[in-house]
């Protein structure tokens, strides 16, 4: 019986470890995206942009391009995908817009969704991954900058966003399912524009990248201290991840338990990639700097 049972957990062990080999991160590094194992290994550049997007069965890749604009101020950006095996870059050009950021994969890996400058203000936009049916999701009572940094519920037919004062859960049609104040869920911290929200695996909880309203003593950096929090949805409470003196941010679920983040250290000049648990410890290096990562799916 001893022997079976040991023979049992070795082999959940090997499928597991398998499984871990299989998946992929990608993640920003200078002016442009990569990807690599789900332990650091076999970092590859893959094209010039921002914002990458790993596909949930890590075949593509779903990014920003970035271009000066030769007709207004700013950039000029565009929803590309990379295919991962043939090295194929395809820009998807028919979408209304030359100003498109932050593509994010629905869970089957048929939709993208992201945000779209038109008509002089954000929006979300999704579309299908070969560059048909693009619509735009809109509520006349949202904020337009609730649709800056969308994640989709597990359902795939939901999105989760906020607009700097509201927390959203809203379907494709822009109908808002839920709604929850910052104020209330956030009584210590704040977000802007550029925070991510990231569901768990299982649908639970949802990982939030704020900015916390206390002073700190850190001299080499501008501006409020980024943490990480946790927001329950069946109690509708957050709890604070990251320790008190750890500059966190971007998270990105990697299991129930662990998720990827970005910190900056102390006498530090740019962030470097980790997995942390959602204890707050063991943070694990995986790719010196790099941002804004995310994960192919368990």
């Amino acid at each position: 019986m001893k022997i079976s049972a040991l023979c049992i957990f070795f082999s959940l062990a090997l499928v597991t470890f398998a499984a871990e080999t299989q998946r992929k991160i990608a993640f920003e590094r200078g002016d442009n995206v990569w990807i690599a194992n789900l332990d650091g290994s076999d970092a590859k550049k893959i094209a010039a942009g921002s914002l990458p997007n790993i596909s949930p069965d890590s075949t593509r890749l779903a990014f920003n391009t970035n271009e000066d604009s030769k007709t207004r101020p700013g950039p000029e950006r565009h929803i590309a995908i990379a295919d991962l095996a043939r090295g194929k870059v395809t820009v998807l050009k028919d979408i209304p817009s030359d100003n498109c950021f932050g593509p994010v994969w629905s869970p089957d890996g048929n939709k993208i969704a992201f945000s779209i400058m038109a008509e002089k203000e954000w929006h979300l936009g999704i579309v299908n991954v070969d560059g048909s049916g693009f619509r735009f999701v809109k509520n006349a009572g949202l904020k337009s900058e609730a649709f800056g940094e969308p994640t989709w519920a597990r359902d795939g037919k939901s999105i989760f966003c906020h607009d700097l004062d509201n927390l959203y859960h809203i379907d494709l049609d822009g109908n808002v399912l839920k709604k929850w104040a910052l104020s209330k869920v956030l009584t210590e911290a704040g977000m802007n524009g550029n925070d991510r929200l990231s569901v768990s695996p299982d649908g639970k909880t949802l990982l939030m990248d704020v900015d916390l309203g206390s002073e700190h003593e850190r001299k080499n950096w501008d501006g409020p201290q980024p943490a990480v929090y946790v927001f329950d949805f069946d109690t509708e409470k957050t709890s604070r991840v990251t320790a008190k003196d750890d500059f966190v941010w971007d998270p990105y679920w990697v299991t129930n338990d662990e998720f990827l983040c970005v910190i900056q250290k102390e006498h530090e000049n740019e962030p470097s990639l980790y997995r942390m648990s959602i204890t707050g410890k063991n943070a694990k290096l995986l790719a010196k700097h790099a941002r804004m990562p995310s994960v192919t799916a368990p």
